[in-house]
């Protein structure tokens, strides 16, 4: 096959748009049409891609009015969602009419941090403890250091972890409006650059990175310690409510949560939840966000309870939700339409993405769940996702 062409002085135009279509075209036989068919300028893509040719269409729907009590989301929203799986987009359009007529989603950002974790590598554990405690004596240095790479990143803490001779340092960031893994990856080496400057004794080998950040995958450090966001959902639903939209109990429902808590101990999952995934994708990709960040960002944690008078209690919690108004994909031009929608355009708002985010998972959770307990799961399924075409 032939090299794709580029133009190193105007690569991002539809005229190298079309000559790439066209190579691939004729290598493979695959028609572009659709692919070719896009309304932007592709000046505005350095930095997000590279060898363009087009676009991949994703179906979006908008679900809701959805009502949102929270700190920095507050009143009724509709909500982007791409996907092409069908009943998605009416099932949480289902939980958001619930939780609206309940009075609406109280949402909480309860933690903030984004990390790198360089390894430092010493020639036994004494030498790797020494270190940890000179690295605590010199934190204020260290962070000055990490901070002079960045105008929007404060390193807050550094967590260590020791293993043998090594050391992980887990530098803490907040990122401002930015997700920050580029930003904190930089201002980190840029503070590691000046410790090793210092000679640490018995220093044997350092690395950047070492699979403690757990960039793009979940861990365990993440759920108790977050990355990302850490964002809470909550809501009290009234019982004769939840039998009027749901078809069901407040009972029924709670009873399922304790089933579903015991499926996840047993099959070992990161989610005792429904579908986090389902609602944080479709905003991802509607909202620029980096789509990868949902192998981290969809672990959680549902807890409900029956409360004395028969309403039920019912809160989802995200411990690492990475999302960003600013940066990487949000400034798209559909994406950035999307973030308008939600009045997440502009400085200071990444808080408030996080909330509605959190809280359209509430409400997805809520519907699957009420669909399996009524049986209108599979039915739902039947009417609104086969495509018979």
């Amino acid at each position: 096959m032939q090299k794709l062409p580029r133009d190193p002085q105007n690569d991002y135009s539809r005229e190298m748009a079309a000559t790439r279509r066209a190579v691939v075209t004729a290598e493979t036989g695959a028609a572009l049409e659709h692919i070719g068919g896009f309304s932007f300028d592709p000046a505005c893509l350095p930095g997000n891609i590279e060898n363009f040719v087009g676009v991949a269409q994703v179906p979006l729907g908008m679900a809701g009015p959805m009502r949102v009590n929270g700190e920095h989301a507050q009143g009724d929203f509709y909500i982007p969602m791409a996907t092409s799986e069908g009943t998605l987009v009416a099932s949480y359009s289902r939980g958001m009419r619930l939780t609206r007529e309940a009075g609406g989603i109280t949402t909480t950002v309860i933690d903030d941090a984004m990390q790198r974790a360089p390894l430092f590598v010493f020639q036994d554990a004494r030498a790797a403890r020494d270190f940890g405690q000179w690295v605590e004596a010199n934190f204020d240095t260290i962070k000055a250091k990490a901070e002079e790479t960045t105008s929007s990143g404060k390193l807050r803490n550094i967590e260590q972890y020791a293993l043998g001779k090594m050391r992980w340092l887990r530098f803490c960031y907040t990122t401002g409006d930015a997700a920050g893994q580029n930003m904190v990856s930089k201002a980190t080496r840029h503070a590691c650059l000046w410790m090793l400057d210092q000679n640490p004794p018995g220093l044997e080998h350092f690395t950047l990175a070492a699979q403690f950040d757990t960039d793009k995958k979940h861990s365990h450090v993440n759920s108790l310690h977050t990355r990302g966001k850490r964002v809470v959902a909550e809501i009290t639903l009234p019982a004769a409510l939840i039998t009027d939209v749901m078809h069901t109990t407040a009972a029924a429902l709670h009873k399922q949560r304790q089933f579903s808590n015991m499926g996840t101990m047993l099959s070992g999952s990161i989610n005792n939840g429904a579908h986090f995934a389902n609602g944080i994708t479709a905003m991802f990709i509607a909202c620029g966000q980096d789509v990868a960040n949902v192998a981290e960002s969809s672990a959680g944690f549902v807890y409900g309870e029956i409360k004395d008078n028969g309403d039920y209690y019912f809160s989802v919690t995200i411990p690492s939700l990475i999302v960003a108004t600013y940066g990487g994909g949000t400034g798209l031009p559909t994406q950035r339409e999307c973030l308008a929608v939600l009045g997440c355009v502009g400085k200071d708002k990444v808080y408030k993405l996080a909330e509605l985010v959190a809280a359209t998972v509430l409400c997805g959770e809520l519907s699957l769940s009420a669909a399996i307990v009524s049986d209108q799961w599979v039915s739902s399924h039947d009417q609104l996702g086969r495509n018979r075409k």
